[in-house]
């Protein structure tokens, strides 16, 4: 039961053979026990919270496709994928002139010009004209309708950035993205016609996780959870669950490659800072999910539990002397064990040595 009452009666037996051993020669001798050498460590009052470990992969939120609008040309030039393209910025050119990128909930479908009707997309430009630093509310009233202030301030724009200065913004010499768009994909090469379907196709800036829950562990995981990431190269990044589906989808080729037979729930973890992640796309990385917690209790490491003869376990307890005292375990969490019992914090306990 005690680690020092196994090794002395270890020892007294070896003492007892050694002094009678010349009629037993021809038998073996028993090797003496080895000594287990032990250190000290205290007991604490901390948090603890136990985890499951889940499998993810880095990726970005949302999925785009620009399509070219204005009259069919020769596409001249293309971003590279994986570049970020801002507003104001050249996202493709056609017949050598840029298409830029400004921000906005919905496509363009029309020409911008004095005397057209007001509407949503009137609204876009003059907030991005904005913005840009074209205009200000003081100069320019944000309200949707195409005024002189509209027109005054396209020109200044157009200037500014080397176009025809018309006032008009002609359709397909910009396109509506809802924020920076990383090019994900190119659906032309530079040189060819500007087809009727998407000629960039990318995604938002924002580095999140991806998980493919197995079903049977859908109970450990809800949204809004907090969670820790620990990326490839061993940091570790808080996240929080942004996105948990409720339909469950069957495994893929890929998935049954890595043995993973059963459907699983999509799920979406954002991460809490994004430079962490830079660079990283598809990297696989591991979700830390706390699934039982305990704050305020008394904890020392798992390896100072003893387990008792008669059931159940103890530490030994360093105070002045050696004594072994029954515990109760409570939670157990990575590397330290909650204990109930006749305990104080601080008190020196024995313990294994590393």
């Amino acid at each position: 039961m005690r680690r020092r009452a196994v090794l002395s009666g270890a020892a007294v037996a070896v003492a007892a053979t050694a002094g009678t051993g010349w009629w037993l020669r021809g038998d073996p001798v028993p090797p003496a026990a080895a000594v287990v050498p032990t250190g000290t460590t205290t007991v604490t009052r901390t948090d603890l919270s136990a985890t499951a470990k889940i499998p993810g992969t880095l990726g970005y939120t949302g999925a785009y496709d620009v399509y070219w609008l204005g009259t069919p040309g020769i596409v001249t030039w293309l971003p590279r994928p994986g570049q970020v393209i801002s507003r104001g910025q050249a996202l493709f050119a056609v017949d050598d002139q840029p298409v830029r990128l400004l921000y906005g909930n919905r496509p363009a479908w029309r020409t911008l010009s004095p005397g057209i009707t007001a509407g949503p997309d009137v609204r876009l430009l003059e907030t991005n004209l904005v913005a840009l630093g074209h205009a200000t509310t003081a100069n320019l009233t944000v309200d949707g309708r195409f005024t002189g202030a509209t027109y005054a301030a396209v020109r200044r724009w157009q200037r500014a950035t080397h176009q025809p200065v018309t006032g008009r913004l002609e359709l397909g010499s910009v396109v509506f993205q809802p924020g920076r768009l990383r090019v994900a994909d190119l659906a032309v090469k530079a040189g060819g016609r500007t087809p009727g379907d998407a000629v960039v196709s990318g995604t938002s800036t924002t580095v999140v996780v991806l998980l493919a829950i197995p079903v049977t562990d859908t109970h450990l995981v809800h949204l809004h959870d907090a969670v820790t990431v620990t990326m490839p190269g061993g940091e570790t990044v808080p996240g929080r669950v942004t996105e948990l589906s409720t339909v469950a989808t069957a495994p893929t080729e890929t998935d049954l490659g890595r043995g993973n037979q059963l459907p699983s729930v999509p799920a979406t973890v954002t991460l809490g800072r994004q430079i962490a992640a830079a660079g990283l796309d598809q990297a696989p990385v591991e979700v830390q999910v706390a699934t039982a917690s305990a704050a305020n209790v008394l904890a020392v490491p798992i390896t100072a539990l003893v387990a008792l003869a008669g059931g159940g376990y103890g530490l030994y307890l360093l105070d002045g002397g050696r004594r072994l005292v029954g515990v109760e375990p409570g939670l157990f969490a990575d590397t330290l064990v909650e204990v109930r019992g006749d305990l104080r914090e601080g008190a020196t306990v024995e313990v294994p040595a590393a």
